[in-house]
């Protein structure tokens, strides 16, 4: 499974939507994901990949995590991946 997969995935389980539900363009509130799902869907991107996620719960607008859109999550998630590596 993808990074982007997993990333889906883990995006589907804590917005209690199907994978199928979650596209690139949407943004969380798109999908009507709270921020409490927002700072569980962070910890469990943490957990699965072994990273830390530089996202500030109190202040996201301020993090240098983008969760503008699904694929900005993903594309940060690789690249935080990759300079793990």
């Amino acid at each position: 499974m993808t990074v982007h997969d997993k990333v889906i995935k883990i995006i589907a389980e804590q917005g209690l939507l199907d994978v199928g539900d979650v596209s690139q363009t949407a943004t969380l509130q798109d999908l009507g994901i709270d921020s409490l799902a927002v700072v569980e869907s962070i910890f469990a991107i943490e957990e699965e990949f072994n990273i830390n996620v530089p996202f500030n719960a109190n202040l996201p607008e301020n993090s240098d995590f983008d969760i503008s859109s699904v694929s900005s999550i993903v594309k940060s998630v690789e690249n935080l991946v990759a300079e793990q590596s």
